[in-house]
């Protein structure tokens, strides 16, 4: 038997109001047509999502269109498709049938997700295909269960979840990280409380972290694997492996591929301007920095780009806006979508002493870590809960969520 393990494929992502929009939009398309296209090459016996197909649980129709037009060659060539929700699948208003239900019902997935019982445990009741619904399928003597996103308190439920299987041969996917590896994500769990279930399956599919990791018992053997993103979702993740698992079962033992993919070109870079007294000789430093980072990138695609700028300068930051910056950019390369961190201090004299005043965005995190601190149930924690707040000011700002993912993560928090 063999099967391809993905997840987190985030469809639906873009950048608002950005000249790139439509091309960044493409490129989630065509990284999963690829991977479609290696499942029916290698005639696979069925592929797994591990969560997160879609970047938000309210996606454009013309999203849901082309995600059918891209999974179809599997369903032609009878190849089970088998997904879980991520907590970017999520819809929180559960009023209506979401786009993943749907597409179950259409035969296009799989969609596993169990059952709760009254004293709080699972039911993985057999898959209907003419429904689209349970939380357990069987392909050719292997027994597969899927577990969505749970939340934080993902570690808890393990025994339960364990508790509820009681079949041999058995295959997990569930939408949950850990906590050694996806040190920033909401909803992991902790090594320890993962590895009893490697006692009840052979092989656990996760998602969640867009970075790639193996998990193994104390004594070594692997069991849990996560691919990450295969295409790069957020800034933060150029320098991760880009790829998804190609498995082989054969006599009870897993042996997996991690096969790459093609990513947009994505870069991070930090340019130094510690010093300049004036905005003209920080932009032609500016410039300097940019072509010498720039040397390496042989992509022809235009690239994702992220720029930090930092020191302390005798200068108003303000006046490297972000128009002059972009301008002199776009002398060297030409980005699909770029932001630019402005975090220069201002660097004064006062009395024949220098004053350092805090860039914008110290003194933002200051007063986030004294607001959060005030309150002791969550001293201890400022550092991040201050990250998560300003990640989600600029999520929203950038037009980058739905409604619905906001109120998941504030939920999480408590």
């Amino acid at each position: 038997m063999k099967f391809i393990h993905t997840a987190d494929i985030h469809l639906g992502k873009t950048y608002r109001n950005s000249s790139g929009e439509e091309e960044r939009y493409q490129d989630f398309f065509r990284c999963l047509a690829a991977i479609v296209a290696d499942a029916v090459r290698e005639a696979v016996d069925f592929v797994l999502i591990g969560g997160d197909l879609f970047h938000t649980g309210q996606i454009l129709p013309k999203t849901f269109a082309k995600t059918i037009e891209i999974l179809q060659p599997l369903k032609e060539a009878g190849i089970p498709c088998i997904a879980i929700e991520g907590n970017h699948d999520w819809i929180h208003r559960r009023n209506n049938i979401s786009w993943m239900e749907a597409l179950s019902e259409m035969g296009y997935i799989r969609l596993l997700r169990p059952a709760r019982t009254a004293d709080g445990g699972y039911c993985f009741a057999p898959f209907n295909d003419e429904s689209g619904e349970g939380g357990h399928i069987e392909i050719g003597g292997l027994h597969i269960y899927g577990l969505g996103y749970i939340g934080a308190q993902a570690g808890s439920h393990v025994e339960r979840i364990c508790e509820a299987v009681t079949t041999a041969n058995n295959l997990l996917i569930f939408h949950v990280g850990i906590w050694k590896y996806s040190p920033v994500e909401i909803g992991n769990m902790k090594i320890e409380e993962a590895h009893p279930l490697a006692e009840k399956f052979g092989y656990v599919a996760l998602g969640h972290g867009h970075k790639p990791y193996v998990i193994e018992t104390p004594e070594g053997k692997p069991y849990a694997f996560n691919p990450g993103a295969p295409e790069r979702v957020n800034f933060g993740e150029e320098k991760y492996d880009k790829g998804y698992y190609f498995v082989s079962l054969d006599d009870d033992i897993y042996s997996q591929e991690f096969r790459p993919t093609d990513p947009r070109p994505m870069l991070v870079e930090v340019i130094n301007l510690d010093g300049e007294n004036d905005a003209d000789s920080a932009l032609a430093r500016f410039r300097e920095q940019l072509t010498e980072k720039l040397v390496g990138l042989t992509d022809r695609r235009a690239p994702l780009l992220e720029l930090k700028l930092a020191g302390r300068v005798g200068f108003h930051p303000f006046e490297l806006g972000r128009e002059r910056l972009r301008l002199a950019i776009d002398e060297f390369t030409a980005p699909l979508h770029i932001e630019i961190k402005n975090h220069l201090s201002m660097l004064t004299h006062s009395g024949g002493e220098e004053v350092v005043k805090k860039s914008l965005s110290e003194i933002e995190s200051d007063v986030l870590h004294e607001l959060i601190g005030a309150h002791s149930k969550y001293q201890g924690r400022e550092g991040e809960l201050a990250k998560l707040s300003l990640a989600i000011r600029d999520l929203v700002m950038k037009g980058d969520v739905e409604d619905d993912e906001l109120l998941g993560l504030f939920g999480e928090q408590g």
